[in-house]
């Protein structure tokens, strides 16, 4: 199988690189450079069984007009070239799994991918804006599958790189009240997933990349500090989140409940359906 990769040097395209090549797939990279020419888009693609695109600035960042502009250029505009690319392939890709985020869900309600409450603010624009690109890439001759991802957490990068340096020190704590919601996924599972996604051709639109338990930043931060054996009382207000990340700020403090109701009826199985168990085995792995 033949498989290429917008954003292969992050800490998820990385990681499906190497798991794909251990699989024998043949894997290459399609650079953020290549991805501002539909034409080097389209030869690099052509005849290729699937396409991931990984593409899109951090998102975890204090949301100036410019950072805004990067962020809606990063996804936007590489999504809709990369779909321009595919349009003018003779064999366009059969599958190509786009990223995308559980920020376009509201913090009030529980959801999986039938839910209609979506949220009114930048990042979920943001989501909207990205999600209509890629999917003027589906086709008769290309499935498209929008990858929702909550906090993505394994080692060697991610969200886990930053938390886990001031836990480890004694200096962890919960963020604002600690009641908000984290949809998350071990990395692991993500790589899994998105597998499962290229084998099972039924599966097509939205899909939420999230393990089957999501867990409250106060539970998160205890369970951090019991497995990691640290004191964890250096709690975050609220007020100091918004002051360092301004609007950027509900990234950690805004609630996400989200279920991945398509992938479990579609007979998918979790390594790490609980944050327990990836906790456990990211600090084994670094142990």
């Amino acid at each position: 199988m033949k498989i290429v990769i917008c954003g292969m040097s992050g800490f998820v395209g990385s990681a499906l690189e190497k798991y794909f090549r251990g699989k024998g797939d043949e894997v290459h990279a399609l650079s953020i450079r290549d991805c501002t020419d539909a034409d080097i888009i389209a030869s690099g693609v052509e005849g290729s069984d699937v396409l991931i695109n990984l593409a899109g600035a951090n998102i975890l960042g204090r949301w100036t007009h410019e950072y805004k502009q990067l962020l809606r250029q990063s996804r936007w505009e590489t999504t809709e070239k990369i779909v321009s690319g595919i349009k003018r392939c003779a064999r366009p890709p059969r599958v190509f799994l786009n990223a995308s985020a559980v920020g376009i869900y509201d913090s009030f309600h529980q959801h999986d991918e039938h839910s209609r409450h979506t949220a009114d603010d930048f990042l979920a624009d943001l989501v909207r804006g990205w999600e209509s690109a890629a999917m003027k890439a589906q086709s008769e001759q290309t499935r498209v599958c929008l990858m929702r991802f909550g906090v993505v957490y394994g080692n060697g990068g991610g969200a886990m790189a930053k938390m886990l340096p001031p836990f480890r020190l004694g200096l962890g704590g919960k963020m604002g009240d600690g009641y908000q919601m984290i949809s998350w996924i071990h990395l692991a599972d993500l790589v899994r997933a998105c597998e499962f996604l290229i084998e099972h051709p039924q599966i097509e639109g939205v899909v939420n990349f999230t393990a089957l338990e999501p867990i409250s930043n106060l539970a998160q931060t205890k369970a951090m500090s019991r497995i990691l054996q640290r004191p964890a009382f250096f709690d975050l207000p609220a007020w100091l989140v918004k002051l360092i990340f301004g609007e950027g700020s509900c990234v950690m403090l805004d609630s996400k409940e989200v279920y991945p109701r398509r992938l479990q009826e579609a007979g998918f199985t979790f390594l790490y359906p609980t944050f327990d168990s990836a906790m456990e085995e990211i600090a084994r792995a670094r142990d």
